[in-house]
């Protein structure tokens, strides 16, 4: 896949469900008019209530390919207007509208000839369409080396625990900030400009780096990879407000 996909409505059946965390889901929808996405796109979901009031969120892809199933991950917002219904009430056999995909901006391409490093950052669910990056690394059989650093507050609020776990091709450090796991081999806090520069690639190796999380977090992380040296030209964003 390395032309623009043009964007336009589907409908979806809900083809699985299942919890992630205690305020998220993963949600499996066959699209058969999806024309795939690359990773790290987006699309928006669109509720329609018997009265015809509509309510249109963003949420990024968890999957990427030539495929029809699209996978999402939704972390629900009590005030949202989407979320909570996506959470608590979505299921297996309903259809749901989507619009994508969304997003060029945003995406790892693997046909791409840069073969720099690739340094991913997550914060909380911003950890989604890098996820889907990740995956897709996966299947590539030489291609840049790849590492996810993944800030979350416990072992219990990691999004796609099982398939981290699972991923040979990225490695991944998991920074725990309000309680860890038993035996890390770090003790539960935020994240620095200090233990940043230990875990992501030096300035000198000129990775591209992808950022996703809440804004004061994608803000915070970007600054301290711009003071460490890094090309603020290979540093891409992504930021989530509190709309759900």
């Amino acid at each position: 896949m390395t032309s623009p996909i043009r964007a336009s409505w589907h409908v979806g059946r809900v083809a699985s469900r299942r919890r992630e965390t205690a305020s998220a889901v993963r949600i499996e929808l066959d699209v058969p008019t999806w024309p795939g996405n690359h990773a790290g796109s987006h699309l928006d979901v669109r509720l329609t209530a018997p009265d015809g009031y509509q309510a249109t969120r963003s949420y990024s892809v968890a999957s990427s390919g030539e495929t029809t199933r699209i996978i999402l991950a939704v972390e629900e917002l009590p005030t949202g207007e989407v979320s909570p219904y996506l959470v608590h009430q979505l299921a297996v056999g309903d259809e749901l509208e989507v619009h994508g995909p969304l997003g060029r901006y945003f995406v790892w391409i693997p046909s791409e000839s840069d073969r720099s490093p690739i340094q991913l950052i997550a914060g909380g669910s911003g950890v989604v369409p890098l996820f889907a990056m990740a995956g897709a690394r996966e299947h590539e059989a030489d291609h840049a080396e790849f590492r996810l650093l993944y800030s979350v507050r416990t072992p219990e609020d990691v999004v796609f625990a099982e398939e981290l776990t699972a991923l040979s091709k990225t490695t991944v450090d998991m920074v725990y900030t309000r309680r860890s796991s038993p035996g890390s081999p770090r003790p539960p806090g935020r994240l620095t400009r200090e233990s940043v520069a230990g875990y992501v690639f030096p300035a000198a190796a000129i990775p591209r780096i992808f950022i996703c999380g809440p804004t004061p977090f994608v803000e915070a992380v970007a600054g301290w990879l711009l003071q460490l040296g890094h090309d603020p030209t290979r540093i891409r964003t992504e930021r989530f407000g509190g709309s759900g």
